[in-house]
């Protein structure tokens, strides 16, 4: 048969294509070129002759690969992703290279050794909207795969292609990274150990019989999780990333491939009237050897004595050459009033909840905590962070006793909390966003750091913070420091969304609209999110993604307008402005 013979035929197509690609041209050519030739010699074309695929061709970044099975097109998708990952763990991060792909089973037309066709078209437009590292397939390559491969998929609905008549299903692939590759031999991804000691802290069990005594078992936790921060020799996981395996029984190996420490504290805490026992054990991730177990038992008045021999303890058993003055220093009550510290852990429990009401019903309990004890630093910085979630998410009632209501609690802060990393990582955010002291604010956040390294949430909101002030490459190292810290952050939306701002002003339009994507996968109202992907794809030139964005921000906020842009992102720089405005223009937002 003559390879020149034009056919149709029902084939299964991959499309990938190498994320960022000019960004990582353009930091380093040669060094770039030379990665990609490595890698698709040794790991990716090998794994497509393994699942029977013929690569049609390829590009400077990409490549289009044709298989006899819809089956071994994702097999191969998820092989060669997973290997990538794992190997990019060792690296560097400017020397990494990723993926994006896109698989679709439909009619394609054959013309010799090429293929075209709607069935290539919908693969090549699938792998677009992939996020680095991320598989996006159709509806179709859903149904058939199904019970086949072991993965779950995220639903993205449907979505506008373009050149593509009728829109398309789509979804994410969810693989899970520590199951066996499919249908191939086992493999396991971790994120890389940092270069010190580093602990993740899990949701101690409430085993007092009463399940209203969650949020004080939660609030210990917490607690423990902060004074471990401040030791500088230490790398502590967020609480919200290690709060991700709250009810779950969880393999402490596990834990510390997905988190990427070498030690885990579990525990338990019983609170019954006004006795307390919290028992403690720290476990070595590599081994699951107990490395140390106790008991600490006392009054409803000892509780943060009691916090502290766990921590102090901890402490002793990961890092023995630490200096006792260290240990003494981060010995700190947060107050002297229980009643206050009971408010405060209940505002933080709804505060987490991250809905209108549970902002507005966490800022109540802040107030109380704060009328007890008018010195808890802490309880004013968590109001000022409320009022930080009620800007951001169009919340707002009265803007300006707010943004007066936020400054005077800013301020506060820095009177009480001084000391304190939380409480200045949160008043200094306020301090920038709502009332639009972006320096003093910064300033704030910045002696956070200093006090407490580890804390994930000051890294991200002096990321934000310094995208607001016009230094979007810092930025973006900040917010990448505060994602490793808490990688399974419950608000990881908000630090992907920073992200693509920071790339958004750096003129990255690609990588801004991949981490919008991302945002939006947590989040699908988040709406500065979707302005930046809107805004980022308009820029880009892709109209029908940014069309489609703009369609989705007026579903959620009907009367937005471009005039509205520089009350929620308050960015100091006249061309920063200009540049998101111009893209929403072009997006089709109304001035």
């Amino acid at each position: 048969m003559s390879n020149d013979r034009v056919e149709r035929r029902l084939a299964a197509v991959l499309a990938a294509d190498v994320a960022g690609y000019s960004r990582l041209m353009g930091r380093d050519e040669e060094g770039t070129l030379a990665r990609l030739k490595a890698l698709r010699k040794t790991l990716v074309d090998p794994k497509i002759a393994e699942r029977r695929g013929r690569i049609v061709k390829t590009t400077g970044d990409g490549m289009l690969v044709e298989f006899p099975s819809i089956v071994d097109a994702v097999c191969c998708a998820v092989e060669v992703q997973r290997a990538i990952i794992e190997r990019n763990a060792e690296m560097p991060q400017e020397s990494r290279i990723e993926f994006r792909m896109g698989v679709n089973l439909g009619d394609i037309i054959a013309d010799g050794d090429d293929i075209h066709g709607d069935g290539v078209n919908i693969a090549a437009r699938l792998e677009t909207l992939a996020e680095p590292g991320g598989i996006c397939v159709s509806q179709t390559v859903v149904n058939h795969v199904r019970g086949k491969v072991p993965f779950d998929v995220k639903d993205a609905g449907e979505q506008v292609l373009k050149n593509i008549a009728r829109p398309v299903h789509v979804f994410h692939i969810v693989t899970d990274l520590n199951h066996q590759d499919v249908g191939s031999k086992g493999t396991t991804s971790t994120l890389a150990l940092p270069d010190k000691p580093s602990i993740a802290v899990l949701p101690f069990q409430n085993i007092s019989g009463d399940p209203e005594q969650e949020y004080f078992a939660d609030g210990i936790v917490e607690e423990i999780i902060t004074a471990l921060s401040r030791f500088h020799q230490l790398f502590v996981i967020a609480r919200n990333s290690s709060f991700t395996y709250k009810g779950r029984a969880v393999d402490v190996k596990q834990v510390g491939r997905e988190l990427g420490v070498r030690y885990v504290l579990e525990g338990s805490v019983r609170k019954a009237a006004n006795r307390l026992r919290i028992t403690g054990q720290l476990i070595d991730t590599s081994t699951g050897a107990y490395l140390w177990a106790d008991r600490f038992d006392g009054g409803l008045e000892d509780v943060f004595e009691l916090q502290d021999h766990v921590t102090s303890s901890a402490v002793g058993a990961i890092a023995p050459k630490l200096e006792q003055a260290e240990i003494e220093r981060a010995k700190r009550k947060p107050t002297e009033s229980l009643d206050a510290y009971d408010y405060y852990l209940r505002g933080l429990a709804s505060a987490h909840r991250l809905t209108k009401e549970a902002i507005s019903e966490a800022l109540r309990l802040f107030y109380k905590a704060i009328e007890l004890d008018p010195d808890f630093g802490s309880a004013y910085a968590m109001a000022v962070w409320c009022y930080n979630r009620r800007k951001a998410d169009g919340w707002t009632t009265d803007p300006v006793a707010e943004k007066a209501e936020t400054a005077s609690l800013a301020r506060h802060v820095g009177r009480v909390g001084k000391d304190d990393a939380t409480a200045l990582c949160f008043g200094g955010a306020g301090l920038a966003y709502v009332v639009g002291d972006l320096d003093n604010g910064i300033a704030m956040i910045d002696r956070a750091l200093e006090l407490n390294p580890n804390l994930a949430a000051a890294w991200n909101h002096s990321g934000w913070m310094r995208a607001f002030r016009g230094e979007p490459e810092e930025a973006i190292s900040r917010l990448a420091r505060a994602i490793r810290l808490s990688p399974l952050d419950s608000i990881m939306f908000n630090m992907q969304c920073g992200m693509a701002l920071a790339h958004l002003l750096a003129g990255h339009y690609d990588e801004a609209s991949s981490w919008a994507k991302r945002a939006l996968h947590e989040r699908a109202d988040y709406v500065s999110a979707i302005r930046i992907l809107a805004a980022s794809s308009a820029l880009a030139g892709r109209t029908d993604e940014a069309h489609a964005a703009i369609a989705w921000l007026l579903r959620l906020e009907p009367a937005y307008r471009i005039s509205d842009l520089e009350d929620r992102v308050p960015l100091r720089r006249s061309q920063d402005l200009a540049r998101f405005a111009d893209g929403l223009r072009r997006a089709g937002v109304a001035d």
